[in-house]
Order: C-alpha cells, then structure tokens, then sequence
C-alpha cells in the first residue's frame, strides 16, 4: 500500500509500544486487518509529542480508529497538561443530592475530556462505564456512577451527551455487566452465577435505555461468564452478542472485544482461536493489548475476515471536528468548564 492510501478498516485493533512510531509498527499499521490504535501512558510525553505520534499514524493509515482509555479517576491515560477528571461514582455522589447539577457535572467532564482528546485528532475514548456498583468489585468501584440503574442511565446519558458535543462518539462498557463478580478478569476468568432474569433486572438496564436512545456508537463487553445463562464468556458468546445484543436490544453499532491477551480470555485457547472465536460470536473490533507475538498472530488470523458494513459502522466511530483548529487554553467556555472540575475535585 502506498502512503496515505485508503484502503478498508481492518477487525484488530492493537497498541504501540513508545512514543514515537517504530518501522515496525508502521508495517503492522498498514496491515489489511489493522482497524485501529489504542494509546496507553506510555505513548505519551508531551502535547507536542502526542500531536506528532497521531499524525505519523494518520499519514500511514488516515482513516485509522484512533482511542484511549480516558475515563477519569483512575483510568486515565494522559494527565500531564491535561485536565483531571473526576471518577465516575463521584456524579452519582452529587446526583443524590442535587440531580440536575450531577448532569451539569458529568457533561461538562465529558466534554472537557473529548474535547482535549479531539484536540490531538483521537477519535474516542472507551466511555462510559454502565456498570452498577454493587460495592464488592474493586476493578470497576468508583468507575461505575452508582448503584442505582437510573441514575446510572442519567449519568450515562449525560456523559454521552458532553462527549457528542466535542464531535465524539460513546462506547459503553462492560456489557452485560462487570460489577458483580468480584475476581479481576485482567487476571482470571470470573463467573457470574446470577440468572437472566436477574440482570435484566439490573445491570442490563443501562445499556438498553442508552442503546433505545441511539446514544451508543460501541459497546464492549466483559471477559465473564455467566454460566446459568451461556457457557461462553460474554466475549465471546452469539448468544450475548448476536441473540441478546443484537436481536434483543437492537443495538447497530459496534461490537469491541475488551483486551484478547487478558487472562479472562484465555478460556477460548490461544490467541488465533480468541481472534476467530471473538469475531464468530460477533465482535467486530478485536483489541490486542501489551502482547506484540498476540498482535502479529491476530492480524495475520483475521488477514481474510470480512463483515458486510463493517468498514461503515467503524468509520462512523471517527471523531469530528476539534483536531488541530481549537485552541482550548484560549477558549472561556473551556476554561469554564475545567473551573467547573476543580470545584468538584
């Protein structure tokens, strides 16, 4: 392929290794199942720096998906000149005694956020987590709003809402719900026992309200298994992802696995047989995370795969507007808004 060449968006989406391109990945960027990049701390050194690193990847592969874990709390990637953002249990804290502030708040940090990403032309960030809060599952605690479904569905909308705003779409995680389980899928699979009827109850609530709103570009759903209901981890699983996700809850965007090198799916054998068994269940975006053998091995997997509308529904995921023209520091509305922050922190 020659530089700057279009050619259609791939189904594996991996990570770089420093902050600068290396020849390497500059090959791996321009491989035909290439889809997109994500951007951990490690990419990041400077404004400066970060704005290069994009472009460079942008001149390789311009239409590329783009993205960053950049919730606030504790996960958020980029902190140095950038604003910090409050964890998401904090809105639900101050929704409890004044709603509609709450969703002042949990706007207006969304849009700061996507704002300064899309300053740096980063299509999106993995947000909002929908997970209810059920106290005893310290990987999502304070990452999740609250406990309660409808403020969860507030906040959410709300978050949604401020990231549309600066030109970015929303990703919700984790589908079908991460915060009942205790063990950390990062490091082992966990089992969910509950029973159907029991989530939708509960934790498949929020995405269903989000999802009938048309509010959700992506969703990502969770390395768990519920075993009264699937033997397959969510991931993984037709049932979740094609009978549940797309039949059910009518949801047209786009499905992202969470990381394929996790030990949570792991459960699916190695990583070829992840990458096949993720797309035959219905993901269309593979990620591939801190594992450089796993990101040749899944490319090369998915070199021939295929899915009728999905280079479409991954470019309606691209960011608009924002890169390269804004100057925030010099913009009151965005002065105001970090104001705002810092009055919640």
């Amino acid at each position: 392929m020659q530089v700057g060449e279009k050619m259609k968006l791939g189904p594996v989406m991996f990570d770089l290794a420093g902050t600068s391109l290396s020849p390497e990945e500059v090959e791996l960027i321009q491989h035909p199942a290439a889809g997109g990049i994500i951007l951990f701390t490690r990419n990041y050194r400077t404004p400066l720096q970060l704005r290069k690193l994009v472009q460079d990847i942008r001149q390789h592969r311009p239409d590329i998906l783009i993205a960053v874990d950049q919730e606030g709390g504790r996960v958020q990637r980029f902190r140095h000149q950038f604003t910090p953002l409050p964890a998401a249990r904090k809105f639900g804290q101050v929704y409890l005694d004044n709603p509609q502030l709450a969703k002042i708040y949990a706007e207006t940090a969304a849009w700061v956020m996507a704002a300064e990403l899309r300053q740096y032309d980063i299509d999106f960030s993995f947000a909002p987590v929908l997970d209810v809060d059920f106290k005893h599952n310290e990987v999502i605690g304070d990452r999740a709003f609250h406990s309660d479904v409808d403020i969860i569905t507030e906040m959410g909308r709300s978050f949604v809402h401020g990231m549309n705003r600066a030109g970015m779409q929303a990703v919700g995680k984790h589908y079908p719900g991460h915060g009942y389980v205790g063990a950390d899928s990062h490091l082992e699979l966990p089992y969910d026992e509950r029973t159907l009827r029991q989530l939708k109850a509960k934790d498949l609530i929020p995405f269903q309200r989000l999802i009938q709103a048309g509010l959700l570009a992506g969703i990502m759903p969770a390395h768990i298994v519920y075993p009264k209901i699937d033997k397959e981890a969510a991931g993984f699983s037709s049932y979740w992802l094609h009978t549940m996700l797309r039949k059910t809850l009518g949801f047209q965007g786009v499905i992202f696995s969470d990381s394929l090198t996790m030990a949570g799916a792991e459960c699916a054998g190695g990583f070829d047989e992840r990458a096949k068994k993720a797309w035959e269940a219905g993901c269309d975006m593979l990620l591939v995370c801190n594992n450089r053998l796993a990101t040749y091995t899944m490319l090369d997997a998915m070199h021939s795969f295929s899915r009728e509308g999905l280079h479409e529904r991954l470019l309606a995921l691209r960011g608009r507007g924002g890169e390269g023209v804004m100057a925030l520091s010099a913009d009151p509305v965005w002065e105001e808004a970090v104001e705002l922050l810092k009055r919640m922190n």
